[in-house]
């Protein structure tokens, strides 16, 4: 009795967690068809409003901007940000820039010899060190904002290198409407082709920006900062209640309060900033370890605001699965660990399904299984981008790596579920040079539970294919691939890391 109780009550979970998995999934069709919807009238809408802009005008009514580059760390790259952002086409007496450099490394070093070089050129630039970090990167970017002279605040995280033409190319839209409070660009990818590691997480980018933020901006909803490579009004930051460091998403967090007190965003599909991606794969679960946890922290701490706000129940749901996205990870991790106990379902349980509710079941699941390729393929074709058709080879990868991070990310969600508190972690970046950073990894100790959890999957597989119930087999082929990938990858990144900090 206890052990058929305890079966029903892990079945119940098992139809739960797959009742979330296929409403993530669902959602995914949504976007696409907001995307389609409005793809030709917006862009068009939006070329012609600047044309007319930039024709009509006089350089000197431009409005005073600031751009604020927070660093931490990073002296690969520090010195290229700095030379790009000098060289963007923007009038230098409005055009003011900070280096925010919390570095404790040989970082600062460089920073103050590269601001002190581009002042003597004539350019407006100071640098700000702080030698404690409160809040991290919402601190660094506060303490900007004490001191900036600009009405709106360009931000570029360290990896990135902005084309000259950025500011030109977002600033009319703040000028052209000023219930505007955010422009964000799109993010672009230095080195898309340097690994199946980054080819595949260029394409997960992709559809975020593509599809995602395009159907949101588009279509009415709530959307998000990115963190780097957006411009903000300052009076939307401010009446917002300012940068806040009580989440690992700070850029996420002020985007819902800015929303909320009734700020509009927009984002500029054609404004493309392109940056490095993570070419090791504990850097990758590290960033994405960042990013559900402070996902999580911000719907727990916004959601109840939007819930209770007057926008529409359409922006309410949507901006529900927005902020709880990387719940997938663990809806997926479970599934992933049930499956094998539920085997004894599959007799008594599976056999008395209805053929005609079987295929209904059958064709849902299926349906919501395809819907995030369907969104990188669709995000590829409009992408704009060179050998979109090669790259959809990597889509697989992209799915296996996806499954493999759900241990880690899963971590995270609890993390922020349970309010451990944790520090801002930075991903590590390269700069485009061949040396390495001074950042070193810790041992990936979640590697041996991927490993654990991947074998358990085999198992498991072996057992449904042995009992001859195919229909869970191709799902737990790909958590044991993702699963055994990723943990193989963690502890060969890290062994490969360590061998070159030795050497």
């Amino acid at each position: 009795m206890v052990a058929t109780f305890l079966l029903d009550a892990l079945f119940v979970l098992y139809v739960f967690a797959g009742v979330g998995l296929v409403l993530y999934g669902f959602n995914c069709y949504f976007s696409i068809f907001l995307f389609l919807k409005n793809f030709k009238k917006n862009r068009k809408n939006d070329k012609e409003a600047l044309e007319n802009f930039l024709k009509n005008l006089n350089p000197n009514d431009l409005p005073k901007v600031t751009t604020q580059l927070p660093v931490f760390n990073e002296g690969t790259c520090v010195e290229r940000l700095i030379e790009n952002v000098c060289a963007m086409e923007y009038p230098r007496h409005l055009h003011e820039i900070q280096v925010l450099d919390d570095s404790t490394d040989d970082c600062i070093d460089i920073s103050r010899r590269k601001v002190a070089e581009m002042k003597e050129r004539g350019y407006n630039i100071s640098l700000i060190h702080r030698t404690v970090r409160p809040e991290y990167k919402a601190g660094a970017l506060k303490a900007g904002m004490a001191e900036c002279e600009g009405e709106f605040l360009a931000i570029f995280d360290a990896d990135f290198v902005p084309e000259k033409n950025f500011l030109m190319h977002t600033i009319p839209y703040l000028v052209m409407d000023k219930k505007i409070g955010l422009v964000q660009g799109r993010w672009g990818h230095l080195n898309r082709g340097e690994s199946g590691l980054t080819l595949a997480q260029s394409i997960g980018i992709d559809g975020h920006f593509v599809i995602e933020q395009s159907a949101r901006s588009w279509g009415g909803l709530f959307m998000n900062f990115n963190g780097t490579a957006g411009v903000w009004r300052r009076e939307a930051i401010d009446s917002a209640g300012g940068w806040q460091g009580d989440t690992l998403t700070e850029d996420m967090d002020l985007s819902y309060r800015s929303q909320l007190a009734g700020w509009k965003m927009k984002f500029v599909f054609d404004v493309i900033v392109p940056a490095e991606l993570p070419a090791d794969v504990n850097a990758f679960k590290s960033q994405q370890y960042r990013w559900a946890k402070g996902s999580l922290q911000t719907a727990i701490k916004v959601l109840p605001q939007v819930f209770k706000s007057k926008v529409s129940p359409l922006v309410k749901y949507q901006s529900f699965m927005h902020t709880t996205h990387y719940s997938i990870h663990p809806l997926m991790l479970f599934t992933a660990v049930s499956a094998f106990p539920l085997l004894a379902f599959g007799h008594s349980k599976l056999a008395s399904i209805p053929i005609w509710l079987f295929t209904i079941i059958f064709t849902t699941i299926a349906l919501a299984a395809i819907a995030p390729s369907t969104l990188y393929f669709v995000a590829q074709k409009f992408s704009g981008s060179i050998g979109w058709k090669r790259r959809m080879a990597a889509i697989p990868l992209l799915m296996s790596l996806g499954v493999g991070i759900a241990v880690s990310n899963t971590c995270a969600v609890f993390s922020a579920i349970t309010g451990r508190k944790s520090s801002f972690i930075r991903t590590p970046k390269q700069g485009g040079n061949t040396r390495t950073t001074n950042f070193k990894q810790k041992f990936p100790k979640l590697s041996f539970i991927e490993l654990f959890v991947g074998a358990y999957c085999v198992f498991g597989l072996l057992e449904y294919i042995d009992a001859r119930i195919y229909l869970i087999g191709p799902f737990l082929a790909l958590y044991a691939i993702g699963f055994l990938a990723i943990g193989t990858l963690s502890i060969l990144h890290y062994i490969g890391d360590l061998r070159t900090s030795q050497t």
